[in-house]
């Protein structure tokens, strides 16, 4: 397999659906950044799960415990429709359309969370705080990826990743609630994957996810053919690989977030913390606009991925504490 630099290797059956997996190893091989950066804590709370941006008013939206709450500009958590709860299963993760969503229209400052049990599919919770069933996913296997596509190739759609053992269903949902399968057959994938912006080399507009088992950066495009972007270089394994991703943006100044959930009896157990890292430091490290941040689900160590019209670039740009264990997507907070 080429070095994760060099990483463009299409995912042709068999063979590249077996190089998703592998042993885990708890090494890391990505070419580092003389100046890491580091996740710290911001704040405390039980049982986070995700973090979602796009609201209009610039708060973050936090899953935590089977509910939602809103976190501004302070650093101070707010309950959020109190009449959600997640009727069961371990990530219900969320997503939010960007205020400036094109196409049609999935509600201003609506939160969308995967429903793994009792009526498998996607909720919709309006600003307000209702509740109401969206979408059905009738896929077998395990529900555990959303993303809005900002971009476009999918149609402005809501995408959702069903895992099924070795391979993964892609699933396409209209702001109706009608769902289109992308396809039955991409690697196995999971966690807070994220559509690429059109500056992403040659996988901009397509869905990128991460294998935490073989530690590998997946991208599947709108026509649904699935191809590797890069290794990743860090430790991989289950409850141990890539895991969380976000691309960084323009802002000049702003803080990623990442949850890091307590896990108990677990290699990395967590801390029951919202995490967080300044634009400051990410720059200092080599991060720059567009470029994809994934981290890793056991102690948040965290990768910078760029591409090009060929080829793409990693390196390791950040570490968190060894304790740490990160759960769904990175969010990005302005100022």
């Amino acid at each position: 397999m080429p070095p994760a630099r060099t990483a463009l290797v299409a995912l042709a059956a068999g063979l590249g659906l077996a190089a998703c997996g592998s042993a885990a190893t708890a090494t890391v091989s990505a070419p580092r950044s003389p100046k890491l950066a580091h996740w710290t804590a911001l704040v405390h709370l039980a049982r986070p799960l995700d973090v979602a941006a796009g609201r209009s008013d610039g708060s973050i939206v936090v899953a935590a415990a089977g509910r939602l709450y809103l976190l501004g500009s302070a650093g101070r958590l707010a309950p959020f429709a109190p009449a959600y709860k997640s009727p069961g299963g371990e990530e219900p993760y969320i997503a939010v359309p960007d205020a400036a969503h094109k196409g049609c229209s999935f509600g201003r400052n609506t939160v969308y969370a995967l429903r793994l049990h009792a009526g498998r599919g996607v909720v919709a919770i309006s600003p307000s705080g209702r509740v109401r069933r969206f979408a059905s996913i009738t896929a077998p296997g395990l529900l555990d990826g959303i993303a809005f596509d900002e971009t476009g190739g999918f149609g402005h759609r809501l995408l959702v990743t069903i895992n099924h053992g070795a391979t993964t269903t892609v699933d396409a949902i209209d702001c109706g609630g009608a769902v289109s399968t992308i396809t039955r057959s991409a690697p196995r994938v999971e966690g807070g994957i994220a559509v690429a912006p059109s500056s992403f080399g040659r996988f901009g507009g397509d869905l990128i996810a991460p294998d935490e088992t073989g530690g590998r950066i997946c991208a599947v495009a709108p026509q649904g053919k699935s191809m590797l972007v890069a290794a990743s270089g860090l430790p991989h394994g289950g409850d141990i690989g890539v895991e969380s991703e976000a691309f960084v943006p323009a802002a000049a100044r702003f803080d990623a977030l990442l949850a890091d959930r307590l896990t108990p009896g677990n290699r990395h157990p967590g801390d029951d913390v919202l995490l967080q890292v300044g634009s400051a430091a990410l720059h200092a490290a080599g991060v720059r606009p567009g470029e994809l941040l994934v981290a890793s689900e056991g102690g948040a160590l965290t990768d910078a991925v760029s591409c090009g019209p060929t080829r793409c670039q990693v390196r390791y740009v950040a570490s968190g504490p060894a304790i740490a264990h990160a759960e769904g997507h990175i969010a990005f907070v302005s100022g």
